[in-house]
């Protein structure tokens, strides 16, 4: 099952996205619907106002989680070209809501930056309470899979040891369009995951190269939080990010990027100047 949360008017609606068309559901986005105990449920049935594809916006995802937890450092092969030691935990940091963006808005790019980057990432959303869940457990609290391009402006983020400020720019996570069950893209265990750039590839790699899955992920965190249904996770991106060539890439106003998880979905936006 494919779910989205799409603008209606001057709001959201979470919607089910089938094959022919977007069918609205009875919940004002995503993370609304996900409330309910029943949502696999609710989501399946026959549901309101349907549209044709090609016709509607797809607005975040989740339109304001109550978290944002993103992995640093977790494929192996960006681990290798930072040149940086393997870490023994996942290196965690937070997004805030504001940051999020539709799977094909603008990326504004700041004009205090000349270093903006892109990373495409597997995310996950929670679809049930989790707290000191197994890892062996994990996978029954993930609601589903989606696409998220984790855009960091690499000057700011390397101010301080500390990443969030570099992280954190309004409306630069593109985030959806959908959430794909974990049946059926087989718990995303070995996607193929790319980015490019004006049709360039700049990122391929799978996500078997995860260091931490995303059950060890959600497990860890639940040790020291409660995740709530329609928090996010996003698990890091992999090799080809355009800080670690040589010389260094960024992003152009004029640019389009496209980030991909096979069977999932793409984000697809056009780079503007910002403010």
């Amino acid at each position: 099952m494919k779910l989205a949360t799409i603008v209606s008017g001057n709001t959201t609606v979470a919607a089910r996205v089938d094959d022919d068309s977007v069918v609205e559901l009875d919940a004002i986005d995503l993370g609304a619907l996900l409330q309910r105990p029943d949502w696999r449920t609710a989501a399946a049935s026959s549901g309101g106002r349907a549209h044709e594809p090609d016709q509607i916006r797809f607005a975040p995802l989740v339109v304001a989680p109550g978290k944002i937890l993103c992995v640093g450092l977790n494929y192996l092969d960006h681990i290798h070209e930072t040149k940086l030691e393997k870490p023994a935990f996942p290196a965690l940091f937070t997004k805030f809501a504001a940051t999020l963006s539709g799977a094909n808005d603008d990326i504004p790019l700041p004009s205090c930056s000349d270093m903006v980057d892109w990373e495409a990432e597997l995310a996950f959303v929670v679809g049930r309470r989790a707290r000191h869940v197994s890892e062996e457990d994990a996978m029954d609290h993930i609601a589903g899979f989606t696409v998220i391009n984790d855009v960091s402006v690499r000057d700011w983020q390397r101010r301080t040891s500390q990443w969030d400020q570099g992280k954190n720019f309004e409306s630069t996570t593109p985030f959806g369009p959908v959430l794909v069950t974990p049946e059926a893209c087989g718990d995303a265990a070995d996607l193929r995951i790319a980015c490019s750039v004006d049709d360039v590839v700049v990122q391929d790699s799978r996500t078997s190269q995860l260091l931490f899955t995303p059950a060890f992920l959600l497990s860890y965190v639940s040790t020291f939080t409660t995740l709530e249904p329609g928090d996010v996770i996003a698990t890091g991106t992999p090799g080809g990010v355009g800080g670690s060539m040589t010389p260094p890439v960024f992003l152009r106003a004029g640019q389009v990027v496209e980030t991909t998880v096979e069977g999932v979905g793409t984000c697809r936006n056009l780079c503007v100047a910002d403010l």
